[in-house]
């Protein structure tokens, strides 16, 4: 009996396998639905999802585009809203959008400035000459306007050769003394798309810009520089690729390699160029696109210490890794500003509630930069006075107090 009993049970645990080979091993059926078995290491085919281990099927009902796709959270947690900044904020990366050029329209950002305890504004819109004298003029004219906005100045970077540099440094002394208080944002097409006089790319760190930046150095002023762009934007444009919606919305914003350098070329590029003049500061925008990969970020700015960095646009990155942003921020506590890019008033409040809360799984104000939510990394009071003003004072003399 007892060799009936152990033959009984191994033919039950074959039928059972057998069953469950049906529908994991190879291709079989779950509920009437077709599965498909894959190797350990490879994806499901294209339409298929995986339901248990090395087992993919397909839904029964159409599946919505990434566009239409807009689940709601389910999640109850608390929740803060923070409309205005717990401290008065200097946003080091303005761009007030023709704000600048009349009375109503200073009126309008100072409104603006007003409901988010942003106490000062540094346009970086990289004015230069007569641009910018317009623009200082009209802030100056404005008895309520005067201490709440200051301007960078812009350097011309095409057709760098003979002569360039004595030309450029004059001009920037010019726009100093207008009142500018600092060089940029030098805008990504430098390194990406500018020519030299001879018809090469102009490299971020060719040798012909060396006198500019010794100037900056011995004007005590920053350059503020915007290098390349999400490392994404240079990848193939896949459906692996996590910025594969903004690519499709946005064709100029894909950077093939048959047409534009590398991303790690540039960075290899800024990187020189920021170590060649240590005694010129240079503020790294967007995280210099590396809040992805804080390791290398801090990396840079342990090794450079004439570098700081700002915020602006990369709070999609901030905030889903709250634990290694609070600990990176409280690091280089006193080498990161506050700027906000695109002068959207409604988008700042995110900021608040990433730097200022602990909050749980939020929405990021465009669906098209980030498919996942936000949280917060919850500062201390010490790190957000320093992110939000005091840092961007430290290192740009020509701010008001």
């Amino acid at each position: 009996m007892r060799g009936a009993s152990v033959l009984v049970a191994v033919s039950i645990l074959s039928i059972l396998s057998g069953a469950a080979q049906s529908q994991t091993g190879r291709p079989g059926a779950r509920g009437g639905r077709p599965v498909t078995a894959i190797q350990p290491g490879e994806s499901c085919p294209e339409g298929a999802t995986e339901i248990r281990p090395r087992s993919c099927m397909a839904p029964d009902l159409p599946a919505p585009s990434i566009v239409d796709y807009r689940p709601r959270s389910t999640l109850v947690t608390p929740a803060h809203v923070v409309r205005r900044a717990k401290y008065p904020a200097v946003d080091f990366h303005g761009h007030p959008e023709g704000l600048l050029e009349s009375s109503e329209g200073l009126a309008t950002l100072g409104a603006a400035l007003d409901s988010l305890n942003v106490r000062l504004m540094v346009a970086a819109d990289n004015l230069s000459g007569d641009r910018l004298q317009r623009a200082v003029a009209a802030i100056r004219a404005s008895p309520r306007m005067k201490d709440r906005v200051r301007v960078l100045a812009g350097i011309d970077f095409r057709n760098v050769g003979p002569g360039w540099a004595e030309r450029a440094v004059a001009q920037l002394q010019a726009d100093l003394a207008a009142g500018a208080v600092g060089v940029g944002e030098i805008s990504k097409s430098f390194g990406l798309t500018i020519k030299k006089a001879d018809g090469s790319r102009l490299k971020l760190d060719d040798p012909d810009l060396d006198p500019v930046w010794d100037a900056c150095a011995r004007l005590g002023i920053p350059v503020f520089i915007h290098t390349a762009d999400p490392e994404q934007f240079f990848e193939p444009i896949d459906y692996a690729n996590e910025r594969w919606l903004e690519l499709a919305l946005f064709p100029g914003r894909r950077y093939p390699p048959d047409r534009f350098p590398r991303f790690e070329e540039l960075m290899t590029e800024r990187d020189h160029l920021f170590r060649k003049h240590p005694k010129t500061i240079f503020v790294a925008a967007h995280m210099g696109w590396q809040a992805n990969d804080l390791g290398r970020l801090g990396k840079m700015l342990t090794d450079m210490p004439n570098v700081y960095t700002e915020v602006g646009a990369v709070l999609y990155d901030i905030g889903r890794q709250p634990r290694a942003a609070h600990d990176f921020f409280v690091k280089f506590q006193d080498r990161i500003l506050f700027g906000k890019d695109s002068f959207q008033p409604e988008e700042y409040p995110y900021y608040w509630r990433v730097f200022e809360t602990r909050d749980e799984y939020f929405d990021y104000y465009r669906g098209y930069h980030a498919f996942w939510k936000l949280y917060g990394i919850d500062l201390p009071d010490s790190v957000l006075k320093k992110v939000y003003s005091e840092n961007a004072l430290k290192i740009a003399r020509g701010l008001p107090r």
